[in-house]
């Protein structure tokens, strides 16, 4: 199988979809692996680095669309990627698809097979294609926030840690998955009070149980984040349903309730957000105040420490992405029912329900496709 590798053209997207690693044990599968000059640079890996692994170099994305059966990438396709998927293409990395109807639609007129990092699951319910960047993501959060918090930058002006005689910032995460955890641990870490909310109670047990010493747990009842918004001086929404768009459970009618110069941290912007306000930013821009609350809402959080987060992306992609070429898109989805999980688009059709719902359209079940 041809492997294509295009340079990421999101504002401010350092990572790469394929590392030297990656392109080598491909080349070693019997494969050939093309990738765009200079695909890698923002990550760290120079042209020299994929040569030595085997793969050949191309100048631009037209030749790496053109000649690919599989493009493998990090974020979802630009405008004009898309116009360069052909039918029985397959298309491998993050979509986010259930927010974004206009790529939907594009994806379905291209005809190509299109598998999204973020719905390949595992045998234990989790995500492994969108761990690794949760991880990164969740660690971030309270980074950029205590940095949005500072008053040069429009916050409130407070030390995550506090000094002594003055007390830390409170923060306050929505959600104790993948996302929260992190984001928590390293809040926490801060010297910051932290508080995680969350809806399972099995979660809130374990995060109780493993981190009882470092942060406070509560059942995330519509009163208590009401209670906790009006004490926070950061809220980090770490709010996620597979595939599907974000709940808005921060709305504008909660802000006068909320200290002036507090910071919202939506890492859940690649889904649409889970504030009510949220609108996706760049790193090159990255906050916006409305009625004085502060929004950190980067869509490619982990693209600010690109080497870290293109290692650890590709550790995980790297079984699947072998797996593909190896087998082709419907042996490898027949032989992995959690990789057929990751099945979004394929020839025409939506294959992924939560997709479907968010946008009113029809949906085909994927298991009939790798029948045909």
């Amino acid at each position: 199988m041809k492997i294509g590798c295009p340079t990421e053209i999101k504002p401010q997207e350092f990572r790469v979809g394929l590392t030297p690693n990656a392109a080598r044990e491909a080349v070693d599968h019997g494969h050939e692996v093309i990738v765009q000059t200079g695909a890698g640079m923002g990550a760290g890996f120079t042209d020299a680095d994929y040569t030595e692994a085997g793969a050949r170099m191309a100048d631009t994305a037209e030749e790496i669309f053109a000649a690919a059966d599989m493009i493998v990438k990090v974020k979802e396709p630009q405008a004009v990627e898309r116009a360069m998927l052909r039918e029985g293409q397959l298309l491998f990395t993050y979509l986010h698809l259930a927010p974004d109807p206009e790529q939907t639609q594009d994806l379905l007129a291209s005809g190509a097979t299109c598998i999204a990092y973020e719905t390949v699951t595992d045998a234990r319910g989790g995500l492994p294609l969108l761990a690794p960047m949760s991880e990164v993501a969740g660690r971030l959060a309270p980074q950029v926030g205590a940095w949005t918090l500072q008053k040069a930058n429009g916050g409130r002006g407070v030390l995550m840690g506090g000094v002594p005689g003055v007390g830390p910032a409170r923060v306050v995460v929505i959600g104790g998955g993948v996302v929260g955890t992190h984001a928590a641990r390293i809040a926490a870490g801060m010297g910051a009070d932290v508080t995680v909310l969350d809806r399972s109670l099995p979660r809130l047990r374990y995060l109780d149980d493993v981190f009882g010493g470092l942060f406070r747990t509560g059942y995330s009842s519509a009163g208590l984040l009401a209670e906790h918004l009006t004490l926070a001086d950061m809220i980090i929404g770490a709010v996620l349903v597979p595939g599907a768009a974000a709940p808005k459970l921060v709305k504008r009618a909660d802000f006068p309730t909320m200290k002036p110069g507090a910071v919202l941290v939506d890492v859940a912007i690649d889904q649409g957000g889970c504030f009510e306000t949220s609108k996706a930013t760049t790193h090159a821009d990255p906050i916006y105040d409305v009625d004085g609350i502060m929004h950190y809402c980067v869509a490619n959080m982990p693209g600010a420490v690109a080497r870290t987060s293109t290692i650890a992306l590709g550790n995980a992609t790297m079984p699947f992405m072998l797996a593909l070429a190896d087998k082709g898109w419907k042996q490898a989805c027949a032989d992995d029912p959690h990789l057929l999980n990751g099945l979004n688009v394929h020839a025409g059709k939506l294959t992924y329900a939560a997709v479907g719902e968010a946008q009113g359209l029809d949906v085909t079940s994927p298991e009939l496709l790798i029948k045909d």
